[in-house]
């Protein structure tokens, strides 16, 4: 949104667009509107049957008539009562649809964008958007729209009334009324920048802490508990200043409705008593029930200002929720072909890349894997090793060149039939708060226990499992917290071989792990690779000598490539010196 649009006091555009998401809810509207037109009517009844009931008891002393008109004003206030209850339920009711519809299409945008947004963008942000400021939209309908809705048809019915019942003191009551209204715009248009500082600093504050939560175990590992909690409280107090700001416009407002609301009635008691003493033809019964009136008038004007905050909220929250939805990151998915039962043939044809414009990662990278080969790539940190596997699976678009898979290019297969043939194993393993089996098999139906079982069996990690309490059913907790890096990689392991895909990619899933662990993991790589494309991004000796190819990679270009044994012989070769600096110490041990 624009800097013009999004410094505006009701932003009608913002408001539409949430709006659209309650056509599919007519009948539910329909019935609150209904419901909030008649409270507005039985409203403004109730002050003309007490001026009725005055008049008429104080002119013929009727007991009776006046019972008559006190069992009315019950009948209307209790009718007035349910159908509050009915409007309230109805317009909550509204909202909650509204905001699981809203989530529910966010959330699903999200699923969709590039692996280069989230490089850029906060989790906590998301976590935001997704959650509070769509629970904010959801308060805008239930306590703003409806609200305001019911208020304004209210003031309306109930100044109409007045000028039907006597138009001089109406006009009288009614004097204050555009001091009222230029005092509430002002504070609509300053309390609106307040609350887009404040949903600001509660993205920033929970985007603070999710990551130092996340990141516990550097925190304290490297003493920075005091440091992090300085940080966090110097965004806590913007947050509190933000809050305080907001509460300091309300601070002036409602005092200054009080005044007015307290001075248009004062004038009415003195005109109408001036009235009276002159023996103008003005009743006490009139005078109380435009007393009760401008009550009713000034009241709601007072609330309309709050909850037109609250609407307004909503329309800052909307705003934050539409920048994310109008957010075009997805990978293009024109794709046609499905893939099934690759071969696993990949090539790369002079593929360049970068994630940040100008700033080449591959610089016309070409290679080329045979079916069933087993190549591992090496090369030092920010050589373009595990970018390569990124670019197979499209979490990013090449900026030239062509990646093909069996003759194909990638951009012209399904997306998810082409990564349901692609399996992953990476060195920084995710495991979700679940149970091992639903971690494994990621809830897909088509996956039975019993062929994780077997799996498990064939490459040889079933006995470990079950030493756990409950076995493939024991949960993992949060990130796989409950198991160690070892066991967390064989996890992973047993998740890509069940997948049975046609092409496997290891990016340095063994680095991480201890002596007991190894045994298990290469066992599980030997056992997954047979038979199968696989690309290693290489770590271990023993890894990088079973390959059938070795690629060499500096700085975003393939410098050497070829077999373990024939790259040791080319005299200061590049792979030669890494092999001697890196991995003669680890053959040696």
């Amino acid at each position: 949104m624009s800097k013009k649009e999004s410094g505006k006091a009701f932003d009608a555009k913002i408001f539409m667009r949430i709006l659209g998401f309650a056509k599919s809810y007519r009948t539910h509207f329909i019935v609150a509107t209904v419901a909030v037109i008649a409270t507005a009517f039985l409203s403004a009844y109730r002050p003309y049957l007490l001026k009725e009931a005055v008049k008429d008891f104080t002119t013929n002393k009727n007991e009776d008539t006046l019972l008559y008109f006190t069992l009315l004003m019950l009948v209307v206030l209790i009718a007035e009562v349910l159908l509050q209850v009915l409007f309230i339920y109805f317009a909550n009711w509204i909202g909650q649809h509204i905001i699981r519809d809203m989530r529910a299409k966010i959330f699903r945008h999200i699923l969709q964008f590039k692996m280069s947004y989230f490089d850029t963008t906060s989790v906590g942000r998301l976590v935001t958007r997704v959650v509070s400021d769509i629970e904010t939209i959801a308060s805008s309908f239930s306590q703003g729209l409806f609200m305001i809705i019911s208020d304004i048809l209210k003031m309306v019915v109930v100044i109409v009334v007045m000028f039907f019942m006597n138009w001089q003191l109406a006009l009288i009551a009614l004097a204050v009324l555009p001091i009222l209204i230029y005092a509430t715009k002002l504070f609509q248009i300053a309390i609106k920048s307040t609350f887009q500082e404040v949903r600001t600093q509660v993205a920033n504050l929970n985007g603070f802490v999710q990551e130092r939560v996340t990141g516990m175990n550097i925190v304290q590992l490297f003493s920075r508990e005091k440091i992090e909690y300085e940080k966090f409280m110097n965004i806590n107090d913007k947050h509190k200043k933000a809050h305080i700001k907001a509460v300091w416009y309300y601070s002036i407002f409602f005092p200054v409705a009080e005044v007015l609301s307290s001075i248009a009635i004062g004038l009415l008691v003195w005109y109408g008593g001036l009235q009276s003493v002159n023996n103008v033809d003005v009743e006490p019964g009139e005078i109380m029930s435009f007393i009760m009136m401008t009550q009713m008038l000034f009241r709601p004007l007072r609330q309309i200002a709050d909850k037109f905050n609250t609407l307004q909220m909503g329309i800052v929250s909307g705003e934050r929720v539409f920048g994310v939805l109008d957010t075009q990151s997805s990978i293009d998915k024109n794709g046609t072909v499905f893939a099934e039962n690759l071969q696993g043939k990949i090539e790369f044809k002079d593929v360049r890349f970068s994630y940040i414009k100008g700033e080449e990662v591959l610089k016309g990278v070409s290679l080329q894997v045979e079916k069933g080969q087993t190549i591992a790539i090496v090369g030092s940190t920010g050589a373009g090793k595990s970018t390569i596997i990124n670019l197979i699976n499209r979490f990013y678009e090449i900026n030239s060149g062509e990646i093909c898979v069996d003759g194909v290019s990638v951009k012209d297969y399904e997306i998810t039939s082409l990564r349901n043939q692609i399996a992953i194993v990476l060195q920084d393993v995710f495991l979700f708060s679940d149970s091992i089996l639903n971690n494994i098999t990621l809830k897909n139906e088509n996956t039975s226990f019993e062929e994780v079982e077997e799996a498990a069996k064939q490459i040889g990690i079933h006995d470990f499992i079950m030493t756990l309490p409950g076995g493939y059913h024991y949960n993992v907790k949060e990130r796989g917290a409950m198991l160690s890096s070892g066991q967390r990689q064989l996890i992973a392991f047993l998740r890509a071989y069940v997948s049975k895909p046609s092409i496997l990619i290891l990016d340095e899933a063994t680095s991480s792990v201890d002596s007991n662990a190894e045994q298990m993991i290469q066992y599980a790589t030997d056992t997954i690779t047979k038979g199968r494309t696989s690309i290693v991004i290489a770590h271990r000796l023993a890894t990088i000598k079973m390959a059938d190819k070795i690629i060499v990679m500096d700085k975003g270009l393939i410098v050497e490539e070829g077999t373990h044994q024939e790259l040791l012989e080319k005299p200061d070769g590049y792979y030669k010196n890494l092999y001697d600096k890196q991995f003669s110490s680890v053959e040696a041990v």
